[in-house]
């Protein structure tokens, strides 16, 4: 999808002489001509607004903006465009979506032969015994058949490269005999806790790692240096401005990445309001929690105040931890990835500590291990206002769906994983299941919210794609016909906060972003139709014109 060319025009500053505001009110930038979504209940619409010194001095009409006109103010003419707040997407991966746009992208794969065909094509261009690695394959899109596939094909096709190729949710890896070899891993491996390797009827691999397995593999994988490390987030940032994203809780992230993050922003190259959560490792745990949060450092680039643990797997690899056995693997409960206590010790220390805990849960027992951690932790350490999170929150069992309620924790969701994972939901959950799974609704309705993300690059970034999700429970292609489980479908208006406010509630920054209104950070996407008022069917023809940050344009289309 390409945008449309670029139609919001600078003009010049009106005459000094037919404006005469005090100088203490003038504004660095005046948007005029506006059809704004505000995202503020005290003004749901506008039709300009003010900037000054990087935050919104006047949201209202075009005569109360014009007041802040003056002698250096750019004024900009919308052109009647509409504008809503800077999209956050409120779980993503912020170097994971660097790496995906420099390997083999595999997303979109309709066959293991395409996945192969995409691998030897790479194979021609590197040096030789280089490793290969992409990301992006589900052989839930190859056709009737599921189950994963073997290595054999892709070891005969390229030989001579380790080739480690990571699956759509980043849950599992497929990896040729090479790389086993240089990884050590043979029919003797043992599967580690919280993880599974693939085997055929003898034991030996058959090249698939699930979950907590995948580092048998990955730790032979050479580390990115710093210098590729730093391209691959100035690449991943110029990506999330593309799309309208003006801010990111990035869901899992090592100290060293944090430090990354910390050295763009000193340079004013991070231009993204980055909320980061904690990689559960115990160093990056230790070394932040005697530190103790950073809360919208560096121009309010970076927070720093939250842990990223992991229950279960994911629902596509079987690894997503159910009540009772999938429907189409009968005896595979999925995967516990980490032990319940862990989670309730880690959950209790960030308490003491200041920090959020946001818990990766996916299946029905996923969930409700996750939540049985955050309840005996907060009877241990009650804060009031802990804002605990639940990223996915995929499948829940009705009698759990009231306690995000009561124990005020925030299920943070991605629509667009609905309308991915629909075509196959219901062969790994059946009918009875499916009424608890990526229930917006059902949660919506006991007074929590729903902040949105895509967890790219498991999905793409664009993040029209969950609000049309959202609004529609259909696919890009507008099917099925009345959406899956049309009850749980959100309004507009709810499609539109759970990418704009709501992220902002559940990383504490409702006071600073989320909203255009006076005092936040003027940070706003100007699009080239109305996604209030357009058809659904159309949604996903909208355009990003400009994404702005502090009141300075970072994206701008040609």
């Amino acid at each position: 999808m390409r945008p449309t060319s670029l139609l919001v025009l600078a003009l010049p500053a009106l005459a000094v002489a037919q404006r005469a505001p005090a100088p203490a009110r003038t504004a660095d930038l005046v948007v005029v001509n506006a059809n704004i979504y505000t995202v503020d209940d005290g003004r749901p619409r506008a039709a300009a607004m003010a900037v000054r010194d990087g935050r919104i001095a006047f949201v209202g009409s075009e005569r109360g903006a014009r007041a802040f006109v003056g002698p250096r103010t750019r004024v900009v003419d919308a052109a009647g465009r509409t504008i809503i707040p800077g999209m956050t997407d409120a779980h993503a991966h912020f170097l994971g979506l660097g790496a995906a746009l420099r390997i083999v992208d595999l997303t979109g794969t309709s066959s293991y032969e395409e996945v192969i065909a995409r691998v030897v094509a790479r194979a021609r261009e590197a040096p030789a015994g280089t490793w290969i690695q992409g990301r992006g394959w589900d052989q839930n899109d190859w056709g009737s058949d599921t189950r994963f596939p073997t290595h054999d094909a892709l070891s005969r096709a390229v030989p001579d490269h380790p080739v480690i190729l990571t699956r759509v949710d980043g849950h599992a890896v497929l990896a040729n005999a090479r790389a086993m070899r240089l990884a050590g891993v043979t029919a003797a491996t043992r599967d580690p806790e919280g993880g599974r390797i693939e085997r055929d009827a003898g034991g030996a691999p058959t090249g698939v790692f699930v979950d907590n397995a995948k580092d048998l593999v990955g730790h032979a994988v050479p580390a990115p240096s710093a210098a590729e490390v730093r391209t691959r987030a100035l690449a991943a940032i110029d990506e999330m401005h593309r799309w309208g994203l003006t801010g990111v809780h990035d869901a899992g992230a090592t100290r060293r990445t944090i430090e990354l993050y910390e050295q763009l922003a000193r340079e004013g190259k991070l231009e993204l309001r980055t909320y980061v959560m904690i990689a559960d490792d115990s160093a990056s745990l230790a070394y932040y929690f005697a530190r103790g949060p950073r809360v919208g450092v560096h121009g309010g680039r970076l927070w720093v105040r939250c842990v990223k643990l992991y229950a279960d797997g994911a629902l596509g690899s079987r690894g997503a931890a159910l009540l009772a056995p999938y429907s189409d693997d009968p005896g595979n409960r999925g995967l516990l990835v980490s032990r319940p206590e862990h989670l309730e010790a880690v959950a209790e220390r960030a308490l003491r500590r200041g920090f959020q805990v946001a818990t990766h849960a996916i299946g029905d027992r996923g969930n409700r291990v996750a939540l049985d951690a955050y309840e005996q932790a907060l009877k241990a350490v009650p804060v009031p206002d802990h804002r605990f999170r639940v990223e996915h929150a995929q499948v829940i069992s009705p009698e759990d769906i009231p306690r995000f309620a009561r124990l005020d924790v925030i299920p943070s969701m991605q629509a667009v994983h609905q309308t991915s994972d629909m075509y196959w939901a219901g062969t790994r959950l059946r009918e009875e299941r499916e009424k608890g799974a990526y229930a917006w609704r059902s949660l919506l309705a006991t007074g929590v919210v729903i902040p949105n993300g895509s967890d790219f690059p498991v999905e793409a970034v664009n993040p029209l794609l969950s609000f049309h999700s959202a609004l529609t429970r259909q696919d890009a292609k507008n099917w099925p016909p009345g959406g899956w489980h049309p009850e749980q479908r959100m309004t507009r208006e709810e499609a539109l906060r759970s990418m704009t406010i709501w992220p902002a509630y559940a990383a504490f920054q409702e006071k600073e972003l989320g909203s255009l209104a006076a005092g936040k950070y003027a940070d706003f996407v100007v699009l080239d139709r109305d996604i209030m008022t357009v058809a659904p069917e159309e949604i996903l023809a909208t355009h990003v014109v400009s994404t702005w940050v502090g009141g300075k344009p970072v994206y701008e289309a040609r």
